[in-house]
């Protein structure tokens, strides 16, 4: 008689209403994951109509518009932990890196992040004021919360007062960062990192559109693989490592990250850490999709029920 075989465990990959199916990048994982036996179904993270319940684990992976409602977002979370779902990268780590703040605790653990001004309250967004405090000719703007350069500008000496009012309506809304402009970004690119299970996997290169600053695909930019150079991925690591030792998160059970930043007169600088869902650029190195499948399926080990794996 045949011996009994386990059943496939079932994967919810979290998206977003906007775009419910799988992005090109995790189509490439779910067919690592198919010959690992999983079974992999895309799920729009606000559907209220979803069983989470129903999947052994859920990956969230194109919830790309979290940072429009990040109140429901962080009762989905909720609902998801008291429910007893697994959920990957950990909801303790999503919530960690959801506030751009995270900026600030691993710089005051020795991390090289880009230099950020943090404007906490509506009547002190002063733009003015801080660039002569700064010495900064030119900044970037960003809300704490966001996400795809949502909300993201840049402003001037020439441009402070007329960009005042729209600083204070940012910040009346929630913390905003304001970092100098780097000139490097529109030289040489901004660096995106992948590791896979804390473990360095491959890199790629993002260059903006001609004229703008900002890197994101739907506005142009393009990226392009990259060999990084060793102090470079070493920097990357510690920023991983801080973030790991921050949140008490083992790098075992982090399926997926990105360490993000640029390099400024040779030293790489973080400007975000993407723990929650990333494009991962899996099609940029051919063992990517495998090497993801196989740090997820360890840290499915780590938060899902045994009998499955």
């Amino acid at each position: 008689m045949p011996a009994h075989r386990a059943r496939r465990p079932s994967l919810a990959f979290a998206t977003y209403a906007a775009a419910p199916a799988l992005q090109a990048d995790d189509e490439l994982l779910a067919a690592a994951l198919g010959q690992c036996e999983f079974n992999v179904e895309a799920v729009v993270w606000s559907d209220p109509r979803a069983d989470w319940r129903a999947f052994d684990a859920v990956v969230l992976r194109s919830t790309w518009d979290y940072h429009l409602n990040p109140v429901a977002f962080r009762a989905w979370l909720d609902a998801l932990d008291a429910a007893g779902v697994a959920v990957l990268n950990p909801t303790s780590v999503v919530r960690w890196n959801l506030d751009k703040r995270y900026l600030r605790a691993l710089a005051s653990r020795g991390v090289a992040t880009v230099p950020t001004r943090w404007v906490e309250r509506a009547r002190d967004a002063q733009l003015d004021a801080l660039l002569d405090e700064t010495g900064w000719d030119e900044v970037v703007v960003k809300p704490a919360v966001s996400a795809s350069a949502h909300d993201t500008w840049r402003a001037s000496r020439a441009s402070a007062a007329a960009d005042a009012p729209r600083l204070r309506a940012l910040a009346e809304s929630g913390a905003v960062l304001v970092q100098p402009f780097l000139r490097e970004i529109e030289r040489e690119g901004e660096w995106s990192l992948l590791f896979f299970g804390g473990r360095y996997s491959h890199a790629v290169c993002k260059r903006p559109r001609a004229g703008d600053f900002r890197v994101q695909p739907h506005l142009g930019g393009t990226s392009a693989p990259a060999i990084a150079l060793p102090p470079t991925i070493a920097a990357a690591e510690r920023a991983l490592t801080e973030a790991l030792a921050l949140t008490g998160c083992d790098a075992g059970a982090l399926p997926y990250a990105r360490v993000d930043g640029c390099l400024v007169d040779g030293e790489f600088r973080l400007m975000e850490l993407e723990l929650i869902e990333p494009t991962l650029f899996l099609a940029q190195e051919p063992a990517a999709p495998d090497r993801c499948a196989a740090a997820l399926r360890e840290a499915l080990r780590h938060a899902a029920p045994p009998a499955f794996f």
